[in-house]
């Protein structure tokens, strides 16, 4: 029996070492670009607005609750296959209840669930209640460009569609992410923005800004944002 935990001890570590070595080269493969795919990149995009910030912060904090659960799962399959098979447990236990251990695998998941809940709920209100917003901008999707308009500043719609190639590597930006008339919006000053379809479903993302609606025609989606830098 004891050979059996030494050999699994082995061989644990050294697949923790291995997913570690593997994390800390993924990391030092690619750094992450803003507001951009990256190829190798293998976390989020890097945060630019306070909702960003805070959905980030979640999604770590989720990833190592699901991550104690998955070791947890796995130590305890690990250990019944270990304890209680036929060879190390020839004779099989009568008794089919466990009072104590039902009472935990019911509440424990009933408090995990109520503390995430908790911060979910908090990041789901900061999306829906908007601040008081320095702008507005009406985004409206066609087929296949965008309309921007500044209702507060008395500028009407401007058409912005795809940046040719040439215009693109020219001017040093990444293809079929510039513009020809870009979204201009002030730093530190919260914006919000209307979106619509004018003929089909479409859907305006800023990935910088944990942001993403659809455009949907007849229909006026809002949400809001807070650029924390100068960019593009």
């Amino acid at each position: 029996m004891k050979a059996q935990f030494s050999g699994m001890r082995r061989r644990a570590t050294a697949l923790a070492a291995a997913c570690a070595g593997m994390a800390f080269a993924g990391a030092a493969f690619a750094a992450d670009l803003m507001g951009q795919p990256t190829p190798g990149g293998i976390d989020l995009q890097p945060a630019a607005s306070p909702l960003k910030y805070d959905a980030i912060w979640f999604h770590n904090m989720l990833l190592w609750i699901t991550g104690g659960i998955t070791l947890l799962v796995l130590g305890l399959l690990v250990y019944i296959i270990v304890r209680f098979n036929k060879r190390a447990n020839p004779v099989p236990a009568k008794f089919t209840h466990n009072t104590t251990v039902e009472i935990i695998w019911t509440v424990l998941p009933v408090l995990i669930l109520m503390f995430i809940a908790v911060f979910s709920f908090k990041l789901l209100f900061a999306y829906h209640d908007t601040p008081k917003a320095y702008m507005t901008v009406k985004a409206t999707g066609y087929q296949w460009y965008w309309g921007y308009e500044y209702p507060d500043q008395k500028i009407s719609e401007e058409i912005s569609g795809l940046l040719p190639e040439e215009e693109a590597k020219a001017k040093g930006v990444p293809f079929r992410l510039a513009a020809t008339t870009p979204l201009v919006v002030p730093v530190n000053q919260v914006v919000r923005v209307q979106v619509t379809g004018a003929d089909v479903i479409h859907s305006f993302a800023l990935p910088a800004f944990g942001l993403k609606i659809d455009g949907v025609p007849g229909r006026l989606n809002e949400q809001w944002f807070k650029a924390d830098r100068t960019g593009t």
